[in-house]
C-alpha cells in the first residue's frame, strides 16, 4: 500500500510544478521561468524539483507536449457534435475549436506558437507526436475532402524539391496523408493562426470587443477558396 501513495505524491508533485509553472509564465512571461522561484513558491528544496526536470529546458518541453496535448484534446472534441460525412462541418468545427481553445488558454498557446524562449530549442523528437496530433483533427479534414473530390487544388503550386523528408516525418506521426492535402492545412492554419495570435494580445479593435465576426467570416473565406460545392 505504500508504492501507490509515494507514485501519487510523486505525481501530484509533479502536476503542482507544472502548475506553477504556468502561473510563472502568466505573471512574468515564459523566458523568466525559474525552476528555483518555482521551488520556493511550492516550498520545497531545488534538488526536490531537479528530481523531477533536471533543467529547466526539461519543464518547458513538458508544458510544451501538455500545451499540445490539450489542443488535441479539444480538437477531437469539437468533432463530437459533427456528423462525419459533413466534411465542410468537419472542418469548420476545427478551426473554431481552435480559436475557443487559444483564448482559454493563453499562455499555453503563446508557448507553442508565440515567440520562441531566448536559448530554448524544442527536442523535435518529443514534442512531434503531441505537435502532430494538435493539427491531425485539421489535417484530416482536409483529406477526407480530397479524397470525396472536394477539394479546390487545381492550381495550388507543387512542394519544392527537398521537402520530401518533411513529409515523410509527418507520416510517421501524423498517419498517411497526401502531400498536398497537408500543404493546405498548413496554409489553412497560418490564416486561423494569424488572426488568434492578434486577438491574444488586443490587435484586431476595429471589430469589435471579440474577433467572433472576423474569425467567422475568416473561416468562410477558407471554405469557398478550398471546397467545391456539390
Amino acid at each position: 500500500m505504500v508504492r501507490p501513495k509515494r507514485n501519487a505524491q510523486q505525481n501530484d508533485l509533479q502536476e503542482a510544478i507544472k502548475e506553477t509553472a504556468w502561473r510563472q509564465i502568466a505573471e512574468f512571461g515564459a523566458p523568466t521561468l525559474s525552476l528555483r522561484a518555482i521551488a520556493r513558491e511550492l516550498g520545497i528544496t531545488a534538488p526536490a524539483i531537479y528530481n523531477y526536470f533536471p533543467r529547466r529546458d526539461d519543464l518547458v518541453t513538458a508544458l510544451i507536449i501538455d500545451a499540445y496535448t490539450s489542443l488535441g484534446d479539444s480538437q477531437l472534441a469539437a468533432l463530437e457534435s459533427v456528423p462525419p460525412n459533413d466534411l465542410a462541418g468537419n472542418l469548420q468545427a476545427a478551426g473554431i475549436a481552435y480559436r475557443q481553445w487559444a483564448l482559454k488558454n493563453p499562455q499555453r498557446y503563446q508557448l507553442i506558437f508565440g515567440t520562441p524562449i531566448p536559448g530554448y530549442v524544442a527536442p523535435f523528437e518529443k514534442v512531434l507526436a503531441s505537435g502532430a496530433r494538435s493539427l491531425g483533427v485539421l489535417v484530416g479534414a482536409v483529406e477526407a475532402l480530397r479524397k470525396a473530390g472536394r477539394l479546390n487544388v487545381d492550381d495550388f503550386p507543387q512542394v519544392k524539391p527537398g521537402y520530401e523528408e518533411a513529409f515523410a516525418v509527418w507520416k510517421n506521426y501524423g498517419g498517411e496523408t497526401d502531400v498536398v492535402s497537408l500543404s493546405v492545412a498548413v496554409l489553412i492554419w497560418s490564416h486561423v493562426h494569424g488572426l488568434v495570435s492578434l486577438e491574444i494580445v488586443g490587435n484586431v479593435p476595429p471589430f469589435g470587443p471579440d474577433g467572433d465576426a472576423l474569425y467567422l467570416y475568416e473561416l468562410n473565406l477558407v471554405k469557398k477558396q478550398f471546397i467545391k460545392a456539390q
